[in-house]
C-alpha cells in the first residue's frame, strides 16, 4: 500500500516561496505509469489540483498557477517538492500529496499552510 507524507512548512510569510516535501513509501514514484500530484484546498473552498510529475519526470501545471509553480523529485530518495513562489498573497490552505492525476488512488494526510507577517 502506498503511503504519502507531507512536510511541514511551519508559518510562511507572503513574499516567502512555499516549498512542501511529498515522502513517498510502499511504492516507487518512478513506477510506470502512476503521476504524483499536488492538491490544495483553502478553507471552505473545493480542492484544487495545482500540478503533477510523472513516473518519467515530466511535468503538468494547472495554467492558473504554472507561472509560480515547480515540481521537482529526488528519486533516491523517493521524494518529490513544491515550490511557489509568491504573487497575491497566499491564502491558507490544506495542501495535499497524491498519486494520481485525472483521478487520485492515494492521498496523504495534508499540511496546513499558515500565511504570516
Amino acid at each position: 500500500q502506498v503511503q504519502l507524507q507531507e512536510s511541514d512548512p511551519g508559518l510562511v510569510k507572503p513574499s516567502q516561496t512555499l516549498s512542501l516535501t511529498c515522502t513517498v513509501s510502499g511504492g516507487s514514484i518512478t513506477t510506470n505509469p502512476y503521476y504524483w500530484s499536488w492538491i490544495r484546498q483553502p478553507p471552505g473552498k473545493g480542492l484544487e489540483w495545482m500540478g503533477a510529475i510523472g513516473y518519467s519526470g515530466s511535468t503538468d501545471y494547472s495554467p492558473s498557477l504554472k507561472s509560480r509553480t515547480s515540481i521537482s523529485r529526488d528519486t533516491p530518495k523517493n521524494q518529490f517538492t513544491l515550490q511557489l513562489s509568491s504573487g497575491t498573497p497566499e491564502e491558507p490552505a490544506v495542501y495535499y500529496c497524491t498519486r494520481g492525476r485525472s483521478s487520485i488512488d492515494d492521498w496523504g494526510q495534508g499540511t496546513q499552510v499558515t500565511v504570516s507577517s
